[in-house]
């Protein structure tokens, strides 16, 4: 059957459940693949499996205790391992029994000096990979429980992406900024570092596929980095209000999900051409007018003017006074969903339809600290503040069917 893309859909997603219980703040969910299950940890220092039963509700299979508040989460599942981070900086690894009410302990990696902030568990060659506020990756193997390698950091590592096949990691730090690792049995080698955001990356997505990688920032903003076509940035999304907690991308309808803090979903069209976001130029003048800013006392002495504040214009990238930039306005296909300044003579070439917004904005009802989803199902778990887990029915969202790859619930 030939593939087939419905068209956006405006409707939003369709809350299914809320998971209460939690006592404290819910740090990393999981869906369990082809099975009806969550997998949550907290920082009230439990990890819980969550089933759902024939009256609809979700109920704890598993309820275990651990030493430390948990940090982070995965769940590898053909090996059933389960590997969780720690307030401590320890990662524990259990398994998971096939029937999902069972949960034994495996070993104790001493992985960190302090908090775990991802785990990422790579099965060829049997790597637990982490970061953490001590400013390091570490990666460990599995059937040793021994350290393969360790990377420092300038600033503490908050955010973890691997390629499995190129063996390549992509870690986001507390200074904003993403650096690209090669990760080998020996050492490591660090092919670049990505620079763009204005505050911490809060949260990384990889597509190996497309090899793309989005990075969401405290800078409210989210980066597409182009690695595979080797461009560097390519677009800078800006559609929300708060820290973006949680990016995932879409292949088959090439379409971008982002959760952030104050309770927001996007969902972003990305299957258009976009014009990539300018450089901003420096100048000791006004572009447009000329009048000196504060900095150039020369040409204020000359021209026996006051110096003006510099600014730039998002479309063009100029430097423009306040003046020659007194308009704002909206330019989606550039990634600003909202209205930001704009240089007088770029506002005057943006037409009425260069304005229609390339984005859906939806309400999660909580603010969100953490989000992920089961892509093949359309289903997205959210974690907020309120201590809350709740599970999402994405596909009214982002218009797909059977044939593109989501089942029906």
């Amino acid at each position: 059957m030939a593939a087939e893309i419905h068209s956006r859909s405006p409707r939003g997603p369709v809350l299914l459940t809320k998971i209460p219980g939690h006592r404290e703040h819910v740090t990393s969910a999981c869906f369990i693949p082809r099975e009806d299950g969550v997998i949550t940890a907290s920082e009230d220092r439990t990890i819980r499996v969550w089933l759902k039963r024939d009256s609809g509700q979700y109920w704890p299979s598993i309820y275990h205790t651990m030493s430390s508040p948990c940090s982070a989460l995965t769940y590898h599942h053909e090996s059933r391992k389960v590997f969780i981070g720690q307030d401590s900086g320890a990662i524990v690894e259990f398994s998971i029994s096939d029937d999902f009410n069972k949960m034994n302990f495996v070993k104790t990696y001493p992985a960190h000096q302090n908090r775990v902030t991802e785990v990422i568990f790579s099965p060829d060659p049997e790597w637990v990979i982490s970061t953490g506020h001590d400013k390091f990756l570490t990666w460990m193997c599995t059937l040793s429980g021994s350290l393969v390698g360790r990377h420092a950091f300038s600033s503490w590592a908050s955010s973890l992406q691997y390629d499995e096949e190129t063996r390549y990691a992509f870690v986001g730090d507390f200074a904003g900024q993403i650096t690209l690792l090669k990760l080998e049995k020996e050492g490591c080698s660090v092919i670049s570092t990505l620079k763009g955001h204005e505050g911490s990356i809060s949260c990384l997505y990889w597509d190996p596929v497309q090899r793309y990688l989005f990075s969401g920032s405290s800078d409210h903003s989210i980066i597409l980095w182009d690695i595979g076509g080797r461009q560097g940035r390519t677009l800078i999304l800006q559609g929300h209000h708060d820290k973006v907690q949680g990016v995932c991308y879409l292949q088959l309808t090439r379409q971008l999900v982002s959760c952030s803090v104050d309770g927001g979903i996007c969902v972003w069209n990305m299957d258009i051409e976009r014009e990539e976001a300018p450089q901003w130029l420096e100048s000791d003048s006004c572009q447009k007018c000329a009048q000196p800013f504060f900095w150039n006392i020369k040409q204020m002495w000359d021209t026996r003017t006051l110096g003006l504040r510099q600014h730039h214009c998002r479309k063009c990238g100029q430097a423009v006074c306040g003046k020659c930039s007194s308009k704002r306005s909206s330019y989606p296909i550039m990634g600003f969903e909202f209205q930001v300044r704009v240089c007088d003579s770029c506002y005057e070439s943006i037409k009425d339809e260069d304005r229609t917004s390339l984005a859906t904005f939806h309400e999660g009802k909580h603010n969100i600290c953490f989000m992920t989803m089961d892509i093949s199902r359309g289903l997205m778990v959210t974690c907020g503040t309120d201590r809350l887990v709740k599970i999402w029915d994405m596909t009214p969202t982002v218009g797909c069917s059977l044939a593109t790859g989501f089942s029906p619930r």
